[in-house]
């Protein structure tokens, strides 16, 4: 089964996109006054909980979880790292601009066995899938999340956030942790070439990027 994230993407074409950054040049265009009734940018909270550390072939990303807010999708995640799911995986989808993801496909779109059963989805947490941010990618059911999560490369709390008036907790994509180091590794993966030799056609690296392991490392103490 393909885990995919369902999610619409809102794409200029050439001349809109040529025609809105002429307009927003700032040596030829006046400073546009601010709205006091703009909604604030969001801001996610502190994070706590154990940090996982994802050596790929092309350098390290550190992972802080929050144990807090995702009381239960960060345990499932740890058990599959620690069960070594991951180890000798693939970045198998670059989504160029919106996420990477991996979790359960081998180099040629191999697939892995998932343990079965139902993950609670916890996208009413409070945390937002900013850019930095990991969360769970899922089919459509709400509560279908296995092994598989993406990192966003940009601030996607409009298209993956739950929606508002969502009461029964149905929608979105629950943000479980945030790189707290390696973030130029997940930029460098987000720019290498795409093709169709994967799960998501069109989006999987032509050179595979290997995970080489993924491990609980425990989070630095703060200085005194």
């Amino acid at each position: 089964m393909r885990h995919a994230i369902l999610a619409a993407l809102l794409l200029f074409t050439a001349p809109a996109a040529a025609a809105w950054a002429q307009e927003a040049d700032p040596a030829t265009s006046p400073v546009a006054p601010v709205d006091p009734a703009a909604p604030a940018q969001k801001v996610n909270l502190v994070m706590t909980g154990p940090q996982i550390l994802i050596s790929t072939a092309m350098g390290d990303i550190t992972l802080q979880l929050d144990a807090v807010r995702a009381p239960r999708t960060v345990p499932h995640i740890v058990r599959y790292v620690r069960a070594r799911h991951y180890d000798g995986t693939v970045v198998y989808r670059v989504a160029k601009g919106f996420v990477i993801q991996m979790g359960s496909f081998e180099a040629g779109g191999k697939g892995r066995g998932i343990r079965p059963g139902p993950l609670p989805l916890e996208a009413n947490n409070g945390l937002s899938n900013l850019r930095g941010t990991v969360a769970m990618a899922r089919a459509e059911a709400p509560d279908s999340g296995t092994a598989e999560f993406f990192i966003n490369l940009s601030d996607n709390s409009f298209s993956l956030d739950q929606q508002i008036g969502d009461p029964a907790n149905g929608t979105g994509y629950a943000v479980f942790g945030q790189v707290v180091a390696g973030m130029d590794v997940v930029d460098a993966i987000a720019e290498v070439a795409v093709g169709d030799d994967g799960p998501m056609p069109g989006q999987a690296p032509v050179t595979p990027i290997l995970i080489k392991k993924v491990s609980v490392i425990a989070p630095p103490k703060p200085a005194k």
